[in-house]
């Protein structure tokens, strides 16, 4: 699997952590169940691009020309 999708599902269950701790408080049943999955797409959205600008390393290749 690559770095990404490793950082990525990392990611997933840390937010779904959150979102258990959130529910188990009774925080989740306050703001209701729209601004939730707005949250949670935010969320996930950060979480795919700090993993898709994470992911690899850059590096020039330096080509020797004879």
């Amino acid at each position: 699997m690559k770095f990404a999708g490793m950082y990525f599902i990392g990611f997933a269950i840390l937010v779904g952590g959150i979102v258990a701790a959130l529910w188990k408080m009774g925080v989740l049943a306050r703001i209701g169940t729209t601004w939730t999955l707005i949250g949670l797409a935010i969320a996930l959205g950060v979480g795919i691009m700090i993993a898709v600008a994470n992911s690899g390393a850059k590096e020039n290749i330096q080509i020797d020309r004879k």
